[in-house]
């Protein structure tokens, strides 16, 4: 049968074994903690598309308020591509800032 196991062999091995568990850092990604590049990705799109959504609604409504069907449906939508390529940018430059912010912490640990 099996034999007791040699404990200066375990020791040995404990020993390497927290060796290592010390020296192993988790991954740095990019993005912000919490967020993989695909929800960040979609949470860009989203937020034009919401912004153009928006834009053609309140244009058509006003189009069909007044009668002049494809006037303020075509400026609404332009004015709201705008306002979701700045919103869109916006949370670009703040996610950066928040990787920025964490990857200058970590320097300094």
């Amino acid at each position: 049968m099996a034999s007791e196991p040699d404990p200066d062999r375990l020791r040995a091995l404990e020993a390497r074994l927290a060796k290592v568990k010390v020296q192993v850092d988790p991954p740095r990604t990019n993005t912000v903690k919490g967020f993989s590049q695909g929800e960040v990705a979609w949470r860009m799109v989203i937020e034009l598309v919401t912004g153009m959504l928006l834009g053609m609604g309140i244009g058509y409504g006003l189009d069909v308020l007044f009668g002049t069907l494809p006037i303020f449906l075509i400026i609404f939508s332009l004015f709201g591509f705008a306002a979701g390529v700045k919103t869109m940018l916006g949370s670009a430059r703040q996610l950066a800032q928040k990787a920025a912010d964490q990857a200058a912490k970590g320097e300094r640990d």
